[in-house]
Formats: structure tokens, sequence, C-alpha cells
């Protein structure tokens, strides 16, 4: 005798509701108090899978093409986007996408990277590796915003800087280096969110801000778990235990003091409802524009620096054990 598999209760919740819903249809019987009901264990029980997830489980949700990109919360979020193209000296990097809208009627200056859903579109997008043109080109617009005195918000969702021979020939490396320079000298309020990956330079070229927010299910790290795991052992099959040395899932780093706030996603992740994604990062947004526009330019540039000063301080003394520093 064959046994049959058991479903997993995730499963089994959305085949029950996908059968009630049909039922309902076929016999016109309201059946929407139970589907309600159905909806919400499947909402703890998503939960509950969510908090047993590893770091690389969380990593490979972060990379998921079917979450929501920058330019989806842009259509979600913003109103009269204005994008602004070209870093002025070589030409436009389709990776970083950047320009003015109004939140909520406030004129605002939007700038972050973007990953294409196909082929053609990534492609276009260079998978969201930004190069040195694509870090000007922010540098540039976030100047302008400085001008016009509005506030910075930047979305990060890149595996890192390209790495690619013509980015090094346009000195990616020093674009990077300009840009979190001059982001610590900007005058207006900067909030940087981490939506997906948050990978090394690529994505501290645009995350220098008064506030760092993460989606729940993003990462954020010094380098891809791969490329640690290729490094220390030499072979990227490391990668899942490389992502767990880094500490980079949006819970570690708020309790590291990185992160400033962790934006909750829907059950089962941003990719299952763009809508109630977006309004939780417009939540967020609001909330803490709110508090920023009480601090002066200099009060601005003095905690965005304090803010950063105090990321990997550590400190230094004697083992209570054995009284030997060398075993702190």
């Amino acid at each position: 005798m064959t046994k049959t598999k058991k479903k997993e209760p995730v499963t089994a919740l959305r085949d029950k509701i996908v059968e009630l819903r049909n039922l309902s249809q076929e016999n016109n019987i309201d059946m929407s108090d139970a589907i309600n009901q159905l909806k919400r264990e499947l909402e703890v029980a998503l939960r509950k899978k969510a908090s047993a997830l590893t770091a690389w489980q969380h990593v490979q949700l972060a990379r998921d093409p079917r979450r929501p990109y920058m330019l989806d919360y842009v259509n979600l979020l913003f109103t009269d986007f204005i994008e602004l193209a070209g870093d002025r000296r070589f030409s436009d990097d389709k990776a970083i996408v950047g320009g003015f809208a109004k939140f909520k009627g406030e004129p605002v200056m939007l700038i972050g990277t973007q990953k294409g859903r196909d082929t053609r579109s990534n492609l276009l997008r260079n998978f969201g590796w930004p190069g040195a043109d694509g870090y000007r080109k922010a540098l540039r617009l976030m100047k302008l915003a400085e001008k016009a005195g509005v506030p910075i918000i930047t979305f990060i969702d890149t595996p890192g800087a390209y790495p690619g021979i013509s980015s090094e020939e346009r000195h990616v490396g020093e674009a990077i280096a300009v840009n979190l320079r001059e982001m610590f000298a900007l005058r207006v309020p900067v909030i940087a969110i981490v939506i997906g990956e948050g990978g090394s330079g690529g994505a501290l070229g645009l995350g220098v801000g008064n506030r760092i927010l993460m989606m729940e299910n993003a990462y954020y790290s010094v380098i891809t778990p791969e490329g640690c795991a290729a490094i220390l052992w030499k072979d990227r099959k490391f990668a899942p235990q490389a992502a767990e040395a880094l500490h980079l899932t949006s819970d570690c780093l708020l309790e590291l003091g990185i992160a400033d706030e962790v934006i909750l996603e829907p059950a089962g992740g941003a990719q299952c409802d763009f809508e109630i994604a977006a309004s939780a990062v417009g939540e967020a947004i609001e909330r803490n524009l709110v508090a920023l526009h009480k601090m002066a330019a200099v009060q601005l540039m003095d905690q965005r620096y304090e803010k950063f000063r105090k990321i990997g301080v550590f400190a230094e003394g004697e083992c209570a054990a054995t009284g030997d520093p060398a075993n702190a």
C-alpha cells in the first residue's frame, strides 16, 4: 500500500482556501467567514515558517525575482516622478534610477538600484550591478536635491557594484568612495531602504543615511555569502555557512545597531502582496521624515556621522577567567 505524502501546513491551508473559493463560486454560497479564518491561520503558519528560516534562506528570499523592485515602490507610493538620466561625464547607467517625485504632496529625490525581470530588462539594468557612471549619476542627483532642499530616499537592491573591466576602467571604487564622503556632508535628510539585496560597497554607495531601514526579508552585508565562501573556504558551496557567520539578516542588523528599523512584510514575503509591502514602506518613510524634518542641517550631518562612527565599535579588555588579553 502506497503512503500519501502529508502536505505541509502552509500548502494544505492554501489548497483549502482555493477549494472553498471554488466551492463558493460554483454554488453561489457565501463562505467568506470560513475563508477569512483560513487566511488568518495561513498568516500565522507563514510567520512561524519565516521565523525558522536560516540566514541563507533569507538571502534566497531577498533575491526572489518576484519581489517588488525600486520602480514598483515608486509607482505605488509616489506621484509626479520625473526620471533624470546621465552622470554628465560618460553615460547613463540604467542599473541606478533617480529623479524628483512627490510623497504625500512633499517633493523628494528618489534614487535606487533597479533589477530586471526577464533577460531583456536584466541586460538593460546589468542585473542590478551599478558601475561608476551609476554612482556618479546618484551623487549628481543628491547634490541637486541638496540645492533644492528636498529629502533624499534611496532604495537598495544590488548584489554589489559591477566588478567588470569597464567598471574598473572608469574607477568604480573611487566613485563609491566619493559618494561616501559627500553623503556625510549632505544638508538634507537621507533615508536609505534596503528592499532586497544589500551587497558590499555597491549598497553602501547609496546607503549613508540618517536612517537605514530594512525590509524584513532583505539582507545587508560587506560581501555576498558566495564571495565570502570563495575567500575563506575556497569554495562557493560553503555560502550557507558564510551567510550565518556574516549576521546579514534584518533582525541581526537591527540588534547590532546598523539598521534603525525593520519593515515587516506581508505573510510569505513582499512578493506575495506588493500593495501591503508598499504601504508598510510608505508608513516607515512618513514616520522617519517627520522626525528628520525637526533637525537642522548641522544636526542631520552630525547625526549621520555619529551613526556610522559607532558601527563596528568594539572594546578591548582582559579575559575574566585567565587575565590574558590574547584570550579575551
